[in-house]
């Protein structure tokens, strides 16, 4: 990349390009992106968002436009923009009822955003809204049972978003509920068997969820998975080592690539690929330098984009590997 980044977001164009925006470059917050080719393996920077900003949420419109929401940048955040990719501009939209950093967005089936949970300086958030394409207008839904940062949320099979874990100011999570778009309501389903923030999520090919490492007090190599249908959580394998701030990526043939991260002790450039059918880790090879707070994306062909990152905790990356 042209510009060192972590906390920033990678997002795939309908073209099959990847958009890399905002973050943090040492102490500075950046407002530049840029688009990766995967045909020809070259960066080329694009327009810049209005306002700087990291640890935001980007989602990819029906229309083919980058929803850019929240995030931070000394100042937390309730502004939105979107990127043309046609043009490659930003142009501003409507902004959300609540400043957050730290929440999670996630596309529904009938196009609207759903944006979760969070942060802003006045506390934990256990609200929830909804942004409309059509209108450019963010409407208040039902909130959350309880408030929560870094959680993940995840789209089932039958549309419903499943929100796990996070840490609320208080305790580290264990709890996950289920959002209905249908009647925008929360409901309270089965406690995963540890509390963790910094975790990964993935969805599996039979539908259930996979939810891997991440830190309650100290660092998980645990993995547990949700099944729909029950709505109770299942122990499964551990992974090889502990770690969070790493990434999870399903490959063509249904197993799991979890990457990277740190450990409390080390940024890894370690991996290992996770077997549904027989609920094990194996490891594969290591990327070429540790990292963490980096970000991985599913090329059309295939291949796994990571890019940015940190590997000391002051040194930023602007690298980016195949796997």
């Amino acid at each position: 990349m042209s510009v060192p980044r972590k906390y920033h977001t990678a997002t795939i164009l309908a073209n099959g390009s990847v958009l890399v925006a905002g973050g943090s470059s040492d102490i500075v917050c950046l407002n530049s992106a840029e688009l990766y080719n995967p045909s020809t393996g070259i960066w080329t920077t694009t327009g810049s968002m209005s306002v700087a900003r990291n640890f935001h949420t980007t989602s990819t419109l029906a229309n083919g436009s980058v929803l850019v929401a929240g995030g931070s940048n000394g100042t937390y955040l309730s502004s939105a923009e979107l990127y043309n990719p046609s043009t490659g501009i930003w142009t501003t939209t409507g902004s959300m009822n609540a400043a957050r950093q730290y929440h999670t967005a996630t596309i529904l089936a009938n196009g609207s955003v759903l944006v979760a949970g969070g942060y802003n300086g006045a506390g934990y958030l256990n609200s929830a809204e909804l942004y409309n394409p059509s209108t450019g207008i963010w409407t208040t839904t039902g909130s959350m049972s309880i408030a929560r940062e870094f959680h993940t949320a995840s789209t089932l099979a039958n549309g419903s978003v499943l929100v796990v874990g996070g840490y609320n100011g208080a305790s580290y999570l264990n709890s996950a509920e289920l959002y209905n778009p249908s009647a925008g309501t929360w409901t309270t389903k089965g406690n995963m068997n540890a509390a963790r923030q910094y975790h990964t999520a993935t969805i599996l090919a039979n539908g259930s969820v996979l939810v891997a490492g991440g830190y309650n007090g100290t660092y998980l190599s645990s993995a547990e998975v949700y099944n729909p249908s029950t709505g109770t959580w299942t122990t499964t394998g551990s992974m090889s080592i502990a770690r969070g701030f790493h990434t999870a990526s399903t490959l063509a043939n249904g197993l799991v690539l979890v990457a990277s991260g740190y450990n409390g002790a080390s940024y890894l450039n370690s991996a290992e690929l996770y077997n549904p059918s027989a609920g094990t880790w194996a490891n594969t090879a290591n990327m070429s330098i540790g990292r963490s707070s980096h970000k991985a994306s599913t090329l059309a062909n295939g291949k796994i984009l990571v890019t940015g990152g940190t590997h000391d905790g002051s040194t930023y990356l602007n690298s980016a590997e195949l796997y």
